[in-house]
């Protein structure tokens, strides 16, 4: 887990010509073995970290789509044990409430629903990764809808089909927790993200520099990794730090957007930068999530990291933000985008706090923190008490 794999799912040179069907991996790290009590940090000390404990907004109204490969078939059953465990907000569509959709309610709802109309096999380190996904997006807002969406396998094709089956849940937030090495023509699939009022949100990688897709694609916001150390109650002991194994770096096909032109202060041309944000990534300083599956002999509690372990919290804020909104947030446009607008001029130290040392790879200064924007941890870590209040009033 961690590592991309480009193996092709079809072959035909004619195939090639227009776009790839080939598979995607999941993007966390942690030990598998697994323990009988929770272990890695619980939801209250990354809430008071990162300062969701500040504000009041909980995502209520709004819905998170998580786009996995394969079925989980204790997803509902395992968010339940984690809601109990923690003293979360609990959700319809689990055992033990009434059913529920998305759409029609009651809320907050857990539905899960097959992208291609037919369950998927069972698979375990994607199943590993959805438990990852839904469980801390609704823990960094516990007031949202969660629609799970299982793609029939990891090829390219059947996920961004599952991607597109999202906007019919209404979901404006989506997370996807997985990518694959660049590829040519990859542009062929940037029009799932061209949607109206909806953010979508990428891990940018688990194996250091390098961009990976769909973290470098237009239209989504890509989630680094950090190191965050923290004692018990949630306070840093140290300074967070760029976390050695976070995608990040420059796209081969993809042309910078306006909207970077004026965070990039060293030498890149013309091409797409990644990642734009960052969160708590490294497996040594992971979360805790419960996984009842059978993970190679192994289930109960694990201590997870990974890139995919921040893009389910960031699009958690995304909805704090959108609670607030009359329309909600859309990804980027050509000119703009709501993420580098709050780290402009004065809002930037308001909003983010700007990760300053580590590294991800040895290829000089691109691969190294640095005061500002860099493809380690892009613009930073959130500071959830003051970039929600500005990306619901901007």
């Amino acid at each position: 887990m961690g590592s991309f794999d480009l193996t092709f799912a079809s072959s035909p040179l004619a195939d090639l010509k227009e776009k790839k069907n080939f598979r995607m991996q999941p993007l966390s790290r942690f030990n598998p073995k697994a323990t009988l009590s929770p272990t890695g940090y619980n939801p209250t000390q990354i809430r008071h970290a990162y300062g969701f404990d500040q504000i009041s907004s909980t995502g209520t109204n709004q819905t998170i789509a998580i786009v996995i490969a394969y079925d989980n078939p204790y997803a509902a059953q395992d968010l339940k044990t984690f809601i109990n465990q923690f003293g979360l907000t609990n959700m319809y569509g689990l055992p033990g409430s009434s059913k529920c959709t998305v759409i029609k309610g009651p809320h907050p709802c857990f539905q899960k629903v097959y992208a291609q109309n037919k369950k998927p096999k069972y698979q375990a380190d994607w199943a590993m990764e959805s438990s990852l996904d839904i469980q801390w997006a609704h823990a960094a807002a516990p007031g949202a809808d969660i629609v799970l969406v299982e793609a029939k396998d990891n090829t390219s094709v059947n996920l961004f089909k599952a991607i597109d089956i999202t906007a019919k849940h209404k979901a404006k937030v989506v997370s996807m927790s997985w990518g694959s090495y660049e590829f040519p023509r990859e542009s062929y699939y940037d029009k799932y993200f061209k949607r109206n009022n909806t953010v979508f949100v990428a891990a940018s990688g688990d194996s250091g520099y390098g961009a990976s897709y769909p973290a470098i694609a237009p239209y989504v916001v890509s989630v680094g990794g950090t190191t965050l150390p923290l004692d018990s109650n949630g306070n840093l002991t140290a300074s967070e730090s760029g976390w050695t194994y976070s995608g990040g770096g420059l796209s081969d096909y993809i042309s910078k957007p306006f909207f970077q032109n004026s965070f990039f202060n060293i030498i890149l041309g013309n091409r797409h930068g990644n990642p734009d944000v960052s969160y708590n990534a490294n497996s040594d300083t992971g979360v805790s999530i419960y996984n009842s599956n059978n993970y190679y002999g192994q289930f109960g509690w694990y201590e997870v990291g990974g890139t995919s372990a921040g893009a389910p919290q960031w699009a958690g804020i995304f909805a704090l933000a959108n609670q607030g909104r009359i329309r909600a947030l859309s990804g980027y446009s050509l000119t703009s985008s709501p993420v580098y607008n709050a780290a402009t001029g004065a809002n930037y130290a308001n909003n983010y706090n700007d990760i300053q040392s580590g590294f991800n790879g040895l290829c000089g200064a691109n691969c190294n923190t640095k005061i500002g924007y860099d493809f380690v941890t892009g613009l930073g870590s959130p500071k959830v008490q003051n970039i929600v209040p500005y990306l619901r009033a901007n």
